[in-house]
């Protein structure tokens, strides 16, 4: 029997499974959706090399979208996809989950597997929300910060 990729164990795991339940209730508030992107944003930022760029921008942009969810400015994403960012984050800020992030470097394996497998299958949206936030930056003369 061939071994299962880790980013399936991730998914089919209790840790995951906790994240996803708290999801829905991190969805109703405001606040805990801000406290998590906050908390995401930290994280990736203290990843350290060259291929935590590419990375970090990629969480930036996640969390720009929620942003205008949560302002009430961008409101075309799916419930699904919500569910799945936000428990996605949940499980990335997470320092208790299927491979406990005190290991060192192993540690963050299964929270970038899981990151990675996000943006992967959110790509329509998450280039629905581009699209919407260059034309927002067209319209608005605003500048899109990626640090933000």
């Amino acid at each position: 029997m061939a071994k299962r990729s880790l980013i399936a164990q991730v998914l089919s795991s209790i840790f995951f499974g906790r994240s996803k339940a708290k999801a829905g209730k991190y969805a109703r508030n405001s606040l805990s959706m801000l406290g998590l992107l906050k908390a995401a944003l930290g994280k990736s930022k203290a990843m350290k090399g060259d291929d935590s760029i590419g990375f970090r921008e990629q969480v930036v942009l996640l969390s720009r979208m929620i942003k205008a969810y949560v302002a009430g400015e961008y409101r075309e994403i799916p419930t699904k996809t919500l569910i799945s960012v936000l428990a996605s984050l949940i499980y990335f800020v997470s320092p208790i989950d299927f491979i406990p992030d005190v290991l060192p470097v192993l540690g963050f394996a299964d929270d970038i597997a899981l990151m990675v497998w996000l943006f992967n299958s959110l790509q329509d949206d998450i280039a629905h929300f581009r699209d919407w936030e260059r034309n927002q930056a067209r319209v608005t003369g605003k500048v899109i910060d990626i640090n933000d």
